[in-house]
């Protein structure tokens, strides 16, 4: 029995594709983009969530932890990273949530059992199932199973995907899917690993065949980071490499915001300094570049 691990799935979706969709989230990612916005996808390992808002004092996690990682002093509440080795116990415990483990392994007959959930609403409005994450094709197998079981059942499937993955693993599943949602950040290799810890080499070359040698629909999803993906020079390069094929008819910006908040929840460090949110001026300026070149162009998924 194949079983991957995912953080989240998300029922009436409507940002990660056509229609209404269930969006299932995978952990693992073979990028550290700094800008992360779904930084409890990174890690394959589970994480913990710790809200101290929610948080009401009462004590239940105290009780229960078996690493002393959990303390209070004045009446707040504080979470040892450190000695914490992510059993749960607290989280379980936790009547407010204030503490939530993330990342559950599942067998793909339960992820299923979500997706048929809402069939009628997928069908009513030619929408599917969208794999995300984290990476998708870090969880290969699993990923490849789901797919074929969606299939079986004539669902609609998007993969939303970074591409960073060998060609050869690529090229044996793209044709079983309807849709890929292509994350495209930046050109320059040197820069690419410079913001991502990884080369473009095979993004770019997953991408290529996509564009050649596939019916699959393609719709580019460019993150707007300012003063790294939005510069003239990236942005002309990203037309040029599109240019040598009509295929892809949309783009969709994302542009930037301060997630720090999230990664202190997480206990990780929010290395992004000095970036802003992208002016309004900014985003319709890149927004009129692709828009001049055919593209048609959203903001959002």
């Amino acid at each position: 029995m194949i079983e991957g691990k995912i953080f989240d799935i998300k029922q009436f979706a409507v940002h990660d594709g056509p229609g209404i969709r269930t969006t299932v989230f995978f952990k693992g990612c073979p990028l550290s983009c700094p800008w992360c916005h779904n930084p409890e996808g990174i890690y394959y390992e589970d994480d913990l969530f710790f809200y101290e808002t929610k948080c009401i004092g009462c004590g239940s996690c105290l009780v229960v932890c078996p690493q002393d990682a959990v303390k209070e002093k004045n009446e707040v509440v504080t979470l040892d990273r450190d000695k914490c080795d992510l059993c749960g116990k607290c989280a379980s415990e936790c009547p407010t949530t204030a503490l939530k483990m993330v990342g559950k392994k599942v067998t793909v007959e339960e992820v299923m059992k979500e997706i048929e959930r809402s069939t009628v609403y997928h069908d009513t409005s030619d929408g599917g199932v969208t794999l995300s994450g984290g990476e998708p094709f870090q969880q290969f197998e699993f990923m490849r199973e789901l797919i074929d079981r969606c299939k079986e059942k004539d669902i609609h499937v998007t993969v939303d995907t970074c591409g960073h993955v060998k060609p050869d693993k690529f090229d044996s599943i793209k044709g079983k899917i309807d849709l890929f949602l292509f994350d495209l950040k930046i050109i320059d290799d040197e820069l690419h690993k410079e913001y991502t810890g990884v080369s473009n080499n095979d993004i770019l070359d997953n991408l290529k065949s996509l564009l050649r040698e596939s019916d699959n629909e393609v719709i580019i999803r460019f993150p707007v980071i300012p003063g790294i993906t939005d510069t003239e020079e990236n942005i002309s390069s990203i037309l040029d490499f599109l240019s040598s094929s009509k295929r892809v008819k949309e783009i969709d910006l994302l542009p930037y915001h301060d997630v720090k908040e999230k990664y202190n929840r997480l206990g990780k460090k929010y290395v992004v300094k000095r970036t802003k949110a992208p002016s309004r001026d900014k985003v319709e300026e890149i927004k009129r570049i692709f828009e001049s070149e055919g593209y048609r162009v959203k903001e959002g998924g």
